[in-house]
C-alpha cells in the first residue's frame, strides 16, 4: 500500500505540475513532508537532511555567474563577434546560429535561445531562409550542449551519478548529446535548407543583426508553454513574463525586436570598449569553470560560486542585476523533486519499481522503452524533472551490467531535452513568438510535428549510436 501511495502521488505531483502553473518542486516538497513524514517513518530532521545541497550550490552558481556575464556585457560582446564571422552566405547564418546556440549553452546559458531567437528570425524572413530551419537549428545547438558539467542539466546528472555512487565522465555525457543533436541538425538541414547551398543569391548584411526595426507579430499569441523550461524571474525592456504550465516561474517572451536594438547606446558602448579587464576576468572564470570541472573534477557549485563571489566584490554596483538571472524556479523544482526522491528511496518504492523494470527480461529493450518514455513525458513536462525520476529508476538496472552505463545516462538525458524544441516548452515558444510568419497557427503546426518527428526519431537515434555499442 506504501508503494502504491507514493508511485500515486508522484504521477499526481507530475501530472499537475504539467498542466497547472503550480511549480512542481512545490508540489513534490509537500508529497516529501506527507509520505516522508506522516506514511513512510522517516523524522522531519532526517527530511531535511534528504534536501540536495550540493545541486543547489550549482545551479545558483552556475545561472549566478552567467547572469554576471550577461549584465557587464561579456555575452553580447561574444555574440556580436561571432556574428561578424558571416561572410554574406545563408547556409552560414544558419549553422552560425547552431554553435552560437550550442557554445553559449556550454557556458552555461539557459536563455540562449531566447537571446539568438529574435535576432535570427527577422533575418530568415528577410533573406527567405525556412523560419522552421532557422528556429529548430538555434534550439538543436542549445540543446545539444545542455549537458555541459556547467549548465544546469548537466551538473544536476553528474551530480546524481555521484550522490548513487555510480562512476561518471562529464566531458562523454556532454559530447555524446551534443553529437546526436548534431545529426539532427544537419538532416533538418539536408531536408530543408538544401536550396540555400544551390541558390544563395542573396547576401547577409551584418548591420540587419542589430536592426533597429521593430517586426511585428502576426497571427494568434504564442501559447504558454508546459514543460523543460529552466528560466530566471527576472525580465528586461521589451520583454513580458508569462507562467509557464508545469510552475517553473514566470518566462520569458521576446516578441519584439532583439534586445541590444532597444538599447543601442548600451551596444554601442560594448563595442566601443571591447575587452575591458572585467570582461577578460568574466570569460577567463567561465573558461576556468569549463576546464576544471571537465577535465580536473572540481566541484561545480564551489567553483561558479567563488568565480561569481570575485566578480560581485570587483563590481558589485554593476553586477547587482545578476541575482535576478539566477534561476529560483529551477532551484525549486530540483530541490524539491529530488527531496522527494530520497524519500521513495528510503521507503523503498525506487527499488521496488527498479526491480520491476529489471525484470522485463532485456535490459537492451528496458533501455528503449525508458529513452521513449522520457521524450514523451518531456515533451509535455518538465525535463529535468522527468530526469529526476527515471534516472533513479533506472539504478537497478544499470548496476546488472548489461546495459553502459554512460552510454545509457547519454541517451536517457538526451532524449529528454531533445524534446524541448516542442513549441510547450520554452525553447519552442520563444522560436514561435519571434517567428516572421504570415499563419502563426500554420506555423506552430508545424512545430508540432517536426516534435513528433523528434520523439520518434531521437530516442531510436541514441538507442542504436550509443546505448548498443557501449552495450556490447
Amino acid at each position: 500500500m506504501l508503494y502504491f501511495i507514493s508511485i500515486a502521488a508522484l504521477i499526481a505531483l507530475f501530472a499537475i505540475g504539467t498542466m497547472t502553473p503550480i511549480n512542481m518542486g512545490v508540489l513534490a516538497f509537500a508529497a516529501a513532508f506527507v509520505i516522508g513524514g506522516w506514511l513512510s517513518g522517516p523524522s522531519m530532521d532526517e527530511i531535511f537532511g534528504f534536501f540536495p545541497g550540493s545541486i543547489f550550490t550549482i545551479i545558483v552558481g552556475i545561472t549566478l555567474l552567467f547572469g554576471i556575464a550577461r549584465v557587464n556585457g561579456t555575452v553580447d560582446l561574444l555574440v556580436g563577434g561571432a556574428l561578424k564571422l558571416v561572410r554574406g552566405k545563408r547556409w552560414a547564418i544558419v549553422w552560425l546560429m547552431f554553435f552560437l546556440g550550442a557554445g553559449l549553452m556550454t557556458m552555461g546559458s539557459v536563455l540562449a535561445v531566447g537571446m539568438l531567437a529574435p535576432i535570427a528570425m527577422p533575418i530568415a524572413k528577410r533573406y527567405k531562409i525556412d523560419p522552421l530551419l532557422m528556429g529548430m537549428m538555434i534550439s538543436h545547438g542549445v540543446l545539444g550542449a545542455a549537458f555541459s558539467p556547467i549548465t544546469v542539466y548537466g551538473a544536476f546528472t553528474n551530480g546524481w551519478l555521484q550522490s548513487a555512487g555510480l562512476p561518471t565522465n562529464p566531458l562523454a555525457l556532454y559530447v555524446i548529446p551534443l553529437g546526436l543533436s548534431f545529426l539532427l541538425a544537419l538532416g533538418l538541414f539536408l531536408v530543408r535548407g538544401r536550396d540555400l547551398l544551390r541558390a544563395d543569391d542573396q547576401t547577409i548584411d551584418i548591420d540587419d543583426l542589430t536592426s533597429s526595426d521593430n517586426p511585428t507579430v502576426a497571427g494568434s499569441p504564442a501559447p504558454q508553454p508546459r514543460g523543460s523550461d529552466l528560466v530566471p524571474a527576472g525580465t528586461s525592456a521589451g520583454q513580458h513574463a508569462t507562467s509557464a504550465r508545469h510552475g517553473a516561474g514566470p518566462m520569458v517572451l521576446t516578441t519584439g525586436s532583439p534586445q541590444p536594438a532597444r538599447e543601442p547606446d548600451r551596444l554601442a558602448e560594448i563595442e566601443s570598449t571591447g575587452f575591458t579587464p572585467l570582461r577578460v576576468l568574466t570569460l577567463l572564470g567561465m573558461v576556468a569553470l569549463l576546464i576544471g570541472s571537465a577535465v580536473f573534477q572540481i566541484d561545480v557549485g564551489v567553483c561558479s560560486m567563488v568565480i561569481a563571489a570575485i566578480l560581485l566584490v570587483i563590481a558589485p554596483n554593476k553586477h547587482k542585476p545578476a541575482v535576478n538571472n539566477v534561476t529560483w524556479s529551477a532551484v525549486l523544482l530540483v530541490c524539491g523533486m529530488l527531496t522527494y526522491m530520497s524519500v521513495l528511496k528510503a521507503n523503498g518504492t525506487l527499488d521496488f519499481l527498479g526491480d520491476a523494470a529489471a525484470s522485463l527480461g532485456s535490459p537492451l529493450l528496458t533501455a528503449l522503452i525508458l529513452c521513449y518514455a522520457v521524450a514523451a513525458a518531456s515533451a509535455v513536462g518538465s525535463s529535468i524533472g522527468t530526469l529526476g525520476i527515471v534516472l533513479p529508476l533506472a539504478a537497478p538496472l544499470l548496476m546488472m551490467g548489461e546495459v553502459g552505463l554512460i552510454g545509457f545516462v547519454a541517451a536517457v538525458s538526451f532524449s529528454a531535452v531533445i524534446v524541448d524544441v516542442s513549441p510547450l516548452s520554452s525553447n519552442g515558444v520563444m522560436v514561435l513568438a519571434n517567428a516572421q510568419v504570415p499563419d502563426r497557427d500554420k506555423f506552430q503546426r508545424s512545430l508540432f510535428k517536426y516534435t513528433g518527428y523528434v520523439v520518434l526519431v531521437a530516442p531510436v537515434l541514441a538507442w542504436l549510436l550509443v546505448v548498443l555499442p557501449t552495450s556490447v
